[in-house]
C-alpha cells in the first residue's frame, strides 16, 4: 500500500471549494477532509488550488506534432510523446485524441494515415511511454466519398472512444459566411486565390453527391457498434433535430445561439472551444463560448488547438461571468466531458474516484499547473 497525503489545499470539489486535504492510496482517492493534518511528510500545497485532472474530448494538436511542415511527416510515435507532454503539462490527464475519417484537401496524407497514428497512440500507451491517458475521436467528414470505408476500419479499434459526424464544405455549418471561409483558408496559404475557387466548387458537387447517405451510414455504424456520437458545427434547430433523431448526444462547436439552445433542449451536451473564451470570440466569426456560458448553455470546453487554452479558460470564466463559480467552471472540463463519454471513475475529487490530480497556482490571470498526477502517479 502506498499513501499520499495533500495538505493546505484548496480542494475544488463538484458544487464547492474547501480548505483541506486529499490522502491517495494506490492511486485511488481514499479520502478527502475539510482543515489540517498533521501527517507525516504530507505535501504541502501552500494554498494552491487541487482540481480534477482535466479530460479533453476533442483536440487535433496530435496533427501539429505528425505534420510539423508541409511534406514533413514526423514519427509516429514520437509525435504523440510530443503532443502528450504538452498536453500533460497542461493538466490535461485524459485525452480523446481527434483523428480524421474522409479525404480533405489540407489533409490527405493524415487521413491516409490514421490508423497508423491511433497505433501509435496505442502503441505508446501500452509500453508506458505516455503520461497522459489516451483514446481516439475520429472525426467523419460526410462530404468524403471514402469516410465509410475509412470509418469501418477503424470502428473496433481498442481505443476508439468517440466518432463526431461534420461537414466543412464552404457554406455549411463552421463556414456559412464563404467571406470567412477564404479568408480562413488563405490565410493558411494552403491555396492560390484561382485554386481555392476551384476547391469551392469541387467541395459543394461532393456535398451533394455523399452528404446525405454518409451521415445517415455513419449514424447507423455508430448505433451498432454502441459508440458514443457527436454532431459538429450545428448551426440550425433543424442540425439539432436532424442529430437527436439519431441518438447524438454531445453537440461540438454549435455555431448559433440558436443551434446551442435546440441542443440543451434536447438533452444534448453542449461543447465549445477553450481558445474561443481566452480570446474572447470565434475564430470563424460564430457565437461566443462566453456569451453561451452566460446564457447556460455550455456544458463542456475543449482545448481544441491549444491544450493549455483548457486551463487557462477554466480560471477565466468566473472572472467574466458572475454566475459561474469556478466549481462550475471546472465541472466543463472534468465531470461532464467523463459523463459524456461514458467514464465513471474520473472527474472529481472523491474517493473511490481514480487519483488524477492538478495542483493550480493562479495569479495574473494565468494559471500555472505546480504538478500533476495520474492515477497517483507524479506525470507533470
Amino acid at each position: 500500500m502506498t499513501d499520499t497525503v495533500y495538505k493546505n489545499a484548496r480542494i475544488v470539489l463538484a458544487d464547492e471549494i474547501i480548505s483541506g486535504c486529499v490522502a491517495v492510496t494506490d492511486g485511488t482517492i481514499t479520502s478527502v477532509d475539510s482543515g489540517t493534518t498533521a501527517v507525516p511528510g504530507a505535501e504541502d500545497f501552500e494554498a494552491d488550488y487541487l482540481i480534477p485532472g482535466l479530460i479533453e474530448l476533442h483536440t487535433d494538436h496530435l496533427e501539429s506534432h505528425f505534420r510539423p511542415r508541409p511534406g514533413v511527416t514526423w514519427n509516429p510515435i514520437a509525435a504523440v510523446q510530443s503532443h502528450d507532454m504538452q498536453v500533460a503539462g497542461s493538466g490535461i490527464t485524459t485525452v480523446l485524441d481527434a483523428l480524421r475519417a474522409g479525404t480533405d484537401a489540407d489533409a490527405r496524407a493524415l487521413a491516409e494515415q490514421m490508423r497508423t497514428l491511433a497505433d501509435a497512440i496505442q502503441d505508446a500507451g501500452r509500453n508506458g511511454r505516455l503520461r497522459a491517458d489516451h483514446y481516439v475521436h475520429l472525426r467523419c467528414e460526410i462530404a468524403s466519398p471514402d469516410v465509410i470505408a475509412e470509418a469501418e476500419a477503424m470502428l473496433h479499434h481498442p481505443i476508439l472512444k468517440l466518432i463526431s459526424v461534420m461537414d466543412h464544405t464552404p457554406g455549411q455549418r463552421q463556414f456559412v459566411s464563404l467571406d470567412k471561409f477564404r479568408e480562413y483558408y488563405l490565410g493558411k496559404s494552403l491555396m492560390t486565390p484561382d485554386e481555392l475557387e476551384v476547391y469551392i466548387a469541387e467541395r459543394h458537387a461532393l456535398h451533394l453527391e455523399h452528404a446525405v447517405p454518409n451521415r445517415s451510414a455513419l449514424f447507423e455504424l455508430c448505433r451498432n457498434a454502441q459508440i458514443v456520437m457527436a454532431s459538429h458545427d450545428d448551426a440550425t434547430e433543424e442540425h439539432v433535430a436532424e442529430a437527436a433523431e439519431a441518438g447524438v448526444m454531445l453537440s461540438e462547436f454549435p455555431t448559433t445561439l440558436e443551434a446551442a439552445r435546440a441542443a440543451k433542449d434536447a438533452d444534448m451536451a453542449v461543447l465549445m472551444g477553450a481558445p474561443n473564451v481566452v480570446r474572447g470570440g470565434s475564430h470563424s466569426g460564430n457565437v461566443s463560448a462566453t456569451d453561451l456560458a452566460a446564457a447556460g448553455l455550455l456544458d463542456v470546453l475543449s482545448s481544441d488547438y491549444v491544450p493549455f487554452s483548457l486551463l487557462h479558460a477554466v480560471f477565466l470564466l468566473p472572472e467574466r461571468i458572475d454566475a459561474i463559480s469556478l466549481p462550475d467552471s471546472v465541472r466543463m472540463v472534468t465531470a461532464n466531458p467523463a459523463r459524456a463519454v461514458g467514464f465513471d471513475d474520473r472527474g472529481a475529487i472523491d474517493p473511490g474516484l481514480r487519483a488524477d490530480l492538478v495542483r493550480v497556482h493562479f495569479s495574473d490571470g494565468v494559471p500555472v499547473a505546480r504538478g500533476v498526477w495520474r492515477e497517483g502517479k507524479r506525470v507533470a
